[in-house]
Protein backbone atom coordinates (compact mmCIF):
# COMPACT_ATOMS: atom_id res chain seq x y z
CA UNK A 1 0.00 0.00 0.00
CA UNK A 2 0.98 3.61 -0.70
CA UNK A 3 2.37 5.43 2.24
CA UNK A 4 3.18 8.83 1.24
CA UNK A 5 0.89 11.21 0.36
CA UNK A 6 1.89 11.41 -3.53
CA UNK A 7 1.81 8.13 -3.80
CA UNK A 8 -1.74 8.02 -2.38
CA UNK A 9 -2.73 10.49 -4.82
CA UNK A 10 -0.78 8.15 -7.93
CA UNK A 11 -2.71 5.47 -6.76
CA UNK A 12 -5.91 7.46 -6.87
CA UNK A 13 -4.96 9.06 -10.36
CA UNK A 14 -3.95 5.29 -11.29
CA UNK A 15 -7.18 3.93 -10.68
CA UNK A 16 -8.85 6.52 -12.47
CA UNK A 17 -6.92 6.73 -16.14
CA UNK A 18 -7.40 3.12 -16.16
CA UNK A 19 -11.31 3.52 -15.84
CA UNK A 20 -11.19 5.60 -18.44
CA UNK A 21 -8.66 3.46 -20.77
CA UNK A 22 -10.88 0.25 -20.16
CA UNK A 23 -13.77 2.74 -21.65
CA UNK A 24 -11.84 3.63 -24.54
CA UNK A 25 -10.60 0.34 -25.52
CA UNK A 26 -13.95 -0.92 -25.08
CA UNK A 27 -15.38 1.19 -27.72
CA UNK A 28 -12.46 0.58 -30.11
CA UNK A 29 -12.92 -3.26 -30.10
CA UNK A 30 -17.42 -2.59 -30.56
CA UNK A 31 -16.12 -0.67 -33.49
CA UNK A 32 -13.76 -3.26 -34.94
CA UNK A 33 -16.48 -5.95 -34.42
CA UNK A 34 -18.97 -4.60 -36.08
CA UNK A 35 -17.26 -4.12 -38.99
CA UNK A 36 -15.68 -7.59 -39.17
CA UNK A 37 -19.46 -8.91 -39.01
CA UNK A 38 -20.24 -6.69 -41.18
CA UNK A 39 -17.69 -8.00 -43.46
CA UNK A 40 -18.75 -11.62 -42.47
CA UNK A 41 -22.20 -10.99 -43.76
CA UNK A 42 -21.23 -10.28 -46.93
CA UNK A 43 -22.79 -6.69 -46.48
CA UNK A 44 -20.74 -4.17 -47.75
CA UNK A 45 -22.74 -1.19 -47.59
CA UNK A 46 -23.12 -2.33 -43.72
CA UNK A 47 -19.45 -2.47 -43.68
CA UNK A 48 -18.62 0.74 -45.04
CA UNK A 49 -20.52 2.83 -42.79
CA UNK A 50 -19.84 0.55 -39.96
CA UNK A 51 -16.04 1.18 -41.05
CA UNK A 52 -16.75 4.74 -41.95
CA UNK A 53 -17.37 4.93 -37.45
CA UNK A 54 -14.57 2.56 -36.59
CA UNK A 55 -11.73 4.16 -38.31
CA UNK A 56 -11.93 7.47 -35.91
CA UNK A 57 -12.34 5.11 -32.94
CA UNK A 58 -9.19 3.15 -33.89
CA UNK A 59 -6.93 6.18 -34.50
CA UNK A 60 -8.43 7.98 -31.36
CA UNK A 61 -7.16 4.90 -29.16
CA UNK A 62 -3.68 5.70 -31.01
CA UNK A 63 -3.44 8.74 -30.38
CA UNK A 64 -4.58 8.69 -26.51
CA UNK A 65 -1.91 5.71 -26.06
CA UNK A 66 -4.46 2.99 -26.23
CA UNK A 67 -3.39 1.27 -28.96
CA UNK A 68 0.00 1.93 -30.58
CA UNK A 69 0.07 4.16 -34.02
CA UNK A 70 1.36 1.42 -35.94
CA UNK A 71 -0.79 -0.87 -34.65
CA UNK A 72 -4.10 1.27 -35.07
CA UNK A 73 -2.85 2.01 -38.60
CA UNK A 74 -2.30 -1.47 -39.47
CA UNK A 75 -5.65 -2.12 -38.27
CA UNK A 76 -7.40 0.46 -40.24
CA UNK A 77 -5.51 -0.93 -43.19
CA UNK A 78 -6.48 -4.77 -43.33
CA UNK A 79 -10.58 -3.61 -42.73
CA UNK A 80 -10.38 -1.48 -45.62
CA UNK A 81 -8.20 -4.36 -47.87
CA UNK A 82 -10.95 -7.00 -46.54
CA UNK A 83 -13.93 -4.68 -47.38
CA UNK A 84 -12.16 -3.73 -50.71
CA UNK A 85 -12.39 -7.27 -51.80
CA UNK A 86 -15.87 -8.10 -50.86
CA UNK A 87 -16.63 -6.22 -54.37
CA UNK A 88 -14.99 -8.92 -56.34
Amino acid sequence: MANTKSARKAARVTARRTEINKRRRSQMRGAIRKVEEAITRGDKNAALAAMKAAEPEIMRAAQKGIAHKKTASRKVSRLTHRIAKLGK
